[in-house]
């Protein structure tokens, strides 16, 4: 143990593992995409009536699920289980896009807004993680000010589903977008610098930052270029 952290204390050590925590993570978060669209597939077949009959508790219920699972990946990430609880989330958090890809595809463009959503969700954080690998930057000092960004646009979030304001959920989802996107370049950088070293947890972080830009950028398309009967 004294030799290993003194092997991890030189600069050029520390530098490896770093690497190898980013190459692991993209190549986990590319393995993700697999359940996710399995369960996207899944979710475009299922009736989610209760969902829009009860949308105060359908909302709860994706919550606590999507918790649930989130807790178990957090619980189990130093072992395999810890992959496996997390390949478990994507195919949920797959499922749980059917409602909005099911009122998409009811669209005359529908498909092609899923997959320009998709294209731009792609573009944004590839550029954004090549900023963050290749300037090197610390962008640590966003923590703060993106987690109280988070805890506000959930409140929003929560507090739209009682009022159903059109106006607000563009609002919403033009923030959020702006928030995971900045949310990319904190957690590529926070690996890049050392400070996430578990890539399991690496993996977590990019990867709802992806989902959470795709779905609010597919909403903002919706709104503004939906082509209905």
């Amino acid at each position: 143990m004294q030799y290993e952290s003194q092997v991890l204390t030189q600069p050029g050590s520390l530098a490896r593992v770093q690497n190898q925590v980013l190459r692991n993570t993209y190549l986990m978060l590319a393995l993700t995409m697999i359940p996710t669209i399995i369960g996207a597939f899944i979710g475009t077949s299922i009736n989610f009536s209760f969902m829009a009959l009860h949308p105060i508790m359908g909302a709860l219920l994706m919550f606590g699920a999507m918790m649930s699972l989130m807790f178990a990946v957090t619980a189990f990430r130093d072992s395999v289980w810890g992959i496996a609880a997390l390949l478990g989330f994507t195919l949920v958090a797959g499922v749980f896009l059917g409602p909005i890809l099911q009122v998409a595809l009811h669209l005359k463009n529908g498909a092609q807004l899923i997959g320009m959503a998709a294209g731009g969700t792609g573009i944004i954080f590839f550029s954004l993680a090549t900023i963050a690998t290749v300037t090197k930057r610390d962008f640590s000092f966003m923590g703060k000010f993106l987690f109280i960004g988070l805890i506000l646009l959930i409140v929003a979030s929560l507090a739209n589903i009682f009022f159903q304001i059109p106006a607000l959920s563009l609002t919403i989802s033009a923030i959020a977008v702006m928030i995971f996107s900045a949310y990319i370049l904190y957690d590529v950088s926070q690996i890049v610098h050392g400070g996430e070293t578990n890539y399991v947890m690496a993996t977590l972080g990019l990867y709802l930052d992806i989902y959470n830009l795709f779905v609010n950028l597919l909403q903002l398309l919706m709104a503004f270029s939906g082509e209905r009967d």
